[in-house]
């Protein structure tokens, strides 16, 4: 079911324009209706039940007059403006990709229940990376796989799901929503959450989807299991992306490994240090105990990868039953971009997918 969108604007360059680059780009998203014309506009809607409305500025809309569930906005002329006339606004002269997004969020604030979109039959896998130790580079090894897979042509979804974590130290795009807003819909509960979504994710021109950090880490940190559960599934059924990789903070308290119970692989960051392999060690001896009864042990899921790793100092984990990938230096004086570029070019990555086809 395609989104029934109408678009009224006076200068009938820029309307042909819109409709253009909206008919070649989101065509599968969206039925449109153009118009120059307010009367015959607002008499079309109402005859057509139209979904969304954008005017442009120079037009007074009584939106009295629009059907119950058609969501409505003003185009302006600056992305600086948030609302016109006590309505929403769209920046005319921004990305095309931005305006969509906008128009997406636009309808899913109004409806109640979505039907007919599609749910796609590719499997996603979802791989969550973490560390039992701090500072052993977690978080940029998820990132660079992800960018790895992306630039294997695949559509990877990088979901930072930290308490103090930020997608944006990776990866960049332009936007106005965040997980901020991914967090408030989970709580509202709709049925268009899934919709919110694609409104909210942003593309990085390497390819990486990703959602941008939360205005404050409380907001994550009020994410309940049912809601996290809910947003990997909703990510997974969606059909928007082939591999999902999970960032988050490492535990193997309850809650954290019900969310690991639903991955496909968990991949730990080890740096070889006294330190940090006493540590990895403990938790194996408690993960253990508690995986006793498991229906659905993850150790057989679990993935170790070295980072940061001396040969000088730096000593193996023993022989512990838990599949290695590979390992890296430190790179000394490399830039958080230019350091996740590089470990995207490490081949170990490709074991995660020979393992789980």
């Amino acid at each position: 079911m395609k989104i029934k969108l109408a678009i009224l604007e006076q200068d009938k360059e820029y309307l042909q324009r819109i409709v253009t680059v909206f008919s070649t780009r989101f065509g599968e998203k969206f039925e449109l209706y153009s118009f120059t014309d307010e009367e015959l506009a607002l008499k079309t809607v109402r005859e057509v039940k139209m979904d969304v409305l954008v005017a442009d500025a120079s037009f007074d809309i009584n939106t009295a007059l629009l059907p119950k569930q058609c969501s409505f906005a003003y185009f302006v002329e600056s992305a600086e403006i948030e609302s016109y006339k006590d309505e929403a606004a769209i920046s005319k002269y921004q990305k095309a990709e931005l305006s969509y997004k906008q128009i997406l969020s636009l309808y899913a604030e109004r409806i109640q229940g979505i039907t007919g979109l599609k749910i796609g039959e590719d499997p996603c896998k979802v791989f969550a990376f973490g560390s039992v130790a701090g500072g052993t580079g977690a978080s940029t090894m998820a990132a660079a796989c992800a960018y790895h897979f992306a630039q294997a042509g695949h559509r990877v979804l990088y979901l930072n799901m930290e308490r103090y974590g930020s997608a944006d130290l990776f990866f960049h795009a332009g936007g106005q929503l965040d997980m901020s807003d991914v967090v408030f819909a989970l709580k509202e509960q709709k049925a268009n959450f899934r919709l919110k979504l694609e409104s909210a994710v942003r593309q990085d021109p390497r390819g990486v989807y990703f959602f941008s950090k939360a205005k404050i880490a409380l907001d994550m940190m009020e994410l309940s299991l049912e809601e996290r559960q809910k947003l990997l599934r909703e990510l997974k059924l969606g059909g928007s992306y082939d591999i999902i990789i999970l960032d988050g903070d490492f535990s193997i308290d309850d809650d954290s490994l019900a969310v690991y119970r639903g991955v496909h692989g968990i991949v730990l960051t080890v740096d070889g240090s006294e330190i940090g392999n006493d540590k990895f060690l403990r938790m194996l001896q408690a993960l253990q105990i508690k995986e006793e009864n498991s229906p659905v042990p993850i150790m057989k899921r679990m993935y170790t990868v070295y980072n940061k790793f001396s040969n000088k100092t730096g000593q193996s984990l023993p022989k512990i039953g838990i599949r290695e990938l590979g390992g890296v230096p430190r790179y000394e004086h490399a830039g958080t971009e230019a350091l996740v570029e590089t470990l995207a070019e490490k081949t170990f990555f490709e074991e995660l997918l020979k393992e789980n086809i």
